[in-house]
């Protein structure tokens, strides 16, 4: 696909993105209803196309050109299928995310500012491998009132485009919605021109590794949501219950080692008192543990486990804040003053006390599903649903007033909150 046919791709994603911005609830449910309906007859369809893909990845793992954590994430199975189907029907279950009223201020009498949830507009998401991600997005966007361009690895290209097939059928049963709502992209040059086009695309959300998240950080002038690494830590305290910690520290490394929210290093209090049995148990568990690791800041995604004997909780702390990449991070511990230090101190997108890592997704916070999950400091962090995918607007109704009253003194402002 050359640029012009990319730049009118983004152009009239623009253009969507208005009458997008003013669909109903009912409309928009509708759509998802018949999303997740058509998912559900197309099963074997996807299934197909998902086997060709991984026999095409399995022969890319053989010549080193795909880690074997990205064919692992680009398996569709039941489960996976299962999850992306009931995220559409949670998803349209949420409450209506656009045109809320999120404050509602007197300024003075007869001049009232609201602030209003308003969507985003127009969305590209480049990712790698999870076909999966195609219709979680999808449905977000499209309950949030966005338009979405999307861009997949070529390791999933038969998956994601029998996926996309089938929500552009159902899409295509909802009347009242425009047309161009989801578009989907292939080619590296579409990388490209996706990221210069400021002028269109508002905001661009990466979903893949480390080299993927810094090139396009490094290569737009757009604002970019998302995380580079899954650097997460477990720190196991001295007051820790011993078959928590066991559990709690399998399920974060072994249910999904590639997942970004896998635990990567293990901290352990030196005075805990069981800590050469917690580390056999780790061992007997199929875990690799590794006690000098090359760097700290090392993202496995695979069962291989570094781990670290610190004196204090403030020890632990410190470490995390220093290498952590900000992701997810957890204390296991029965002593509340320890946990609520912890808690406080750890500068994360989510800080859990005695959890499993593995809690770090949309879907398991009630979102529905997830874009991505966020490291950044801006109006989203954490796993992003709806409400990560608005942004708001000020709207202030008024009756004559002007400026220059408040300034020579004439009248005074309330600033009385109304809700």
């Amino acid at each position: 696909m050359d640029e012009n046919n990319f730049l009118n791709i983004a152009k009239k994603a623009k253009e969507v993105s208005k009458k997008t911005a003013v669909l109903s609830s009912d409309i928009k449910n509708k759509a998802l209803s018949e999303m997740a309906k058509a998912l559900d007859s197309k099963r074997d369809f996807i299934f197909e196309a998902n086997k060709k893909d991984l026999q095409e990845a399995s022969l890319m793992v053989e010549k080193g050109e795909l880690s074997q954590s990205l064919y692992n994430r680009l398996k569709l199975d039941e489960n996976k299928m299962r999850d992306m189907i009931q995220g559409i029907i949670d998803i349209s279950n949420l409450p209506e995310p656009i045109g809320k009223t999120l404050l509602k201020r007197e300024l003075d009498e007869g001049l009232i500012l609201k602030k209003i949830s308003c969507p985003i507009g127009v969305l590209g998401i480049i990712f790698e491998a999870r076909p999966d991600v195609i219709s979680q997005i999808s449905a977000l966007a499209l309950k949030s009132s966005n338009v979405v361009i999307l861009k997949g690895g070529r390791e999933a290209v038969n998956t994601n485009k029998a996926i996309m097939e089938v929500i552009h059928t159902a899409l295509s049963k909802v009347d009242e919605l425009p047309e161009g709502i989801i578009t989907q992209v292939f080619t590296r040059d579409d990388v490209a021109e996706m990221l210069k086009c400021d002028k269109y695309i508002d905001l661009i959300i990466p979903r893949g590794g480390n080299s993927l998240v810094k090139f396009i950080k490094e290569n737009t002038k757009i604002p970019v949501l998302g995380h580079a690494d899954g650097i997460c830590h477990l720190f196991v305290d001295k007051s820790a219950d011993f078959n928590k910690a066991l559990n709690i520290i399998i399920d974060s490394k072994t249910q999904y080692p590639s997942a970004c929210n896998s635990v990567e290093t293990l901290l352990i209090h030196k005075d805990f008192p069981n800590a050469e049995d917690l580390l056999e148990k780790l061992k007997s568990a199929g875990i690799k543990l590794i006690s000098e690791p090359e760097s700290w800041h090392k993202e496995y995604s695979d069962k291989i486990l570094a781990y670290k004997f610190v004196d204090s909780v403030e020890a632990a702390i410190d470490h995390i804040n220093t290498y952590s990449s900000g992701h997810t991070d957890g204390i296991i511990t029965e002593d509340k003053a320890s946990a609520d230090r912890f808690l406080s101190a750890v500068d994360s997108a989510g800080v859990y006390h005695n959890a499993s890592t593995r809690f770090a997704d949309g879907f398991r916070y009630g979102f529905g599903a997830e874009v991505g999950i966020s490291t950044n400091k801006t109006h989203a962090r954490g796993p992003v649903g709806l409400e990560g995918l608005t942004i708001y607007k000020y709207t202030l109704e008024g009756c004559g007033q002007i400026v220059k009253d408040y300034v020579d003194g004439t009248k005074k402002f309330t600033h009385k909150d109304i809700l």
